[in-house]
């Protein structure tokens, strides 16, 4: 990218239209930002420190790439950040699903189709319409699919704020959306950050079933239920076992109780509508897939790339975690002797659970 275009635009009035532009295309709101990340660099180096990333060892490789943004896209000065509805107009109330041992609760992000490529096709389209007004311009399209530090660029563009469970909360849309940005040459005027509204809040801190959110604004990923489903490749701790319930992919908790979510609203995307019955699938039911079965089940699904391994283990903790079930224990057996010692493990754990 060259930092060194000279452009005959009206910023100020470019600004406003690719607000305009970014709201036909399905996202809620549009901001812009500056590269300078310095405290949120500070907070990123000192949360690799603590080795809180856990075996995400890409967060620790990608350095300060992170929080420099020209240093991953040269000639970068500007970031707009975008930001796009999810919550599924027709999924199960999560709460009962949680509440009900049989099911599998599902992070409502993953019950439509992947949103990586579709936040990323719009933001193409928005930089498509950049460039019809300005010409060539340089740029780069990312929806968390880089070394980006989006939560805190979509802060300092007046997007929302990172609340103590270190999620984006917008004061008049909660937290339930996605985000993408777009890393520009473009001398664009910049918008002033979010205020924080957290105050005194702690809710998300008291709910965690894991206690992941050790401080406010400070999340300890080895103990977080998500990263455990989904970014941990290996065993799960046995001692988080039990607290993980029946959450098998992700963890939404904090979310839920998070006062400023009675401002959230649902998504009109078809795309983000749930897909095969997952927002209230039957534990059992899902245990039995054949690998063949969770393939085609996932196709297009941000729950694929975990893989058929890591889906057995997370419901055989969960089914582990279910009141004793003659069905549940004649399910696990038929895993017990599953040629992946990751599955083994965890189904042998259920049974002992179950059997106890």
């Amino acid at each position: 990218m060259c930092s060194e275009r000279n452009y005959s635009v009206d910023f100020s009035e470019l600004s406003v239209r690719l607000r305009r532009w970014g709201k036909s295309l399905g996202f809620q709101q549009v901001g812009i930002s500056d590269v300078n990340l310095d405290a949120a660099e500070a907070r990123l180096l000192q949360w690799l420190g603590n080795r809180y990333h856990g075996d995400m060892d890409y967060m620790e490789a990608h350095g300060t790439r992170r929080s420099r943004p020209a240093d991953l896209v040269p000639g970068t000065i500007r970031v707009i950040s975008a930001r796009m509805d999810y919550l599924p107009p027709d999924a199960a109330d999560s709460d009962k699903v949680m509440r009900d041992p049989s099911l599998a609760m599902i992070s409502r992000y993953a019950l439509g189709r992947d949103y990586h490529k579709i936040v990323r096709k719009r933001l193409q389209k928005l930089a498509d319409h950049i460039q019809q007004e300005v010409g060539e311009f340089g740029y780069r399209v990312f929806s968390d699919s880089a070394p980006v530090l989006e939560k805190a660029l979509a802060e300092n563009s007046g997007l929302g704020w990172i609340g103590k469970h270190t999620n984006l909360i917008a004061r008049d849309a909660g937290s339930w959306f996605f985000l993408g940005e777009i890393y520009t040459d473009l001398p664009l005027p910049v918008d002033s950050p979010a205020d924080n509204h957290c105050g005194t809040c702690h809710a998300c801190i008291d709910i965690c079933p894991t206690a992941a959110i050790v401080a406010p604004y400070e999340l300890d990923a080895r103990r977080c239920i998500s990263y455990l489903t989904i970014e941990l490749k290996g065993s799960i701790p046995i001692p988080l076992r039990p607290l993980i319930g029946n959450r098998i992919y992700g963890c939404d908790d904090c979310q839920l109780v998070c006062p400023w979510n009675r401002f959230s609203h649902l998504s009109a995307e078809k795309d983000f509508r749930v897909r095969h019955g997952l927002d209230r699938p039957e534990l059992l039911e899902l245990f039995d897939w054949s690998e063949q079965t969770f393939l085609e089940k996932t196709e297009g699904s941000a729950i694929r790339r975990i893989g058929y391994e890591q889906w057995l283990r997370n419901i055989a903790v969960a089914l582990g975690n279910a009141p004793s079930n003659p069905e549940i224990i004649k399910s696990l057996r038929r895993r017990e002797q599953h040629h992946s010692d990751l599955v083994r493990e965890h189904v042998a754990w259920a049974l002992a659970q179950q059997l106890n």
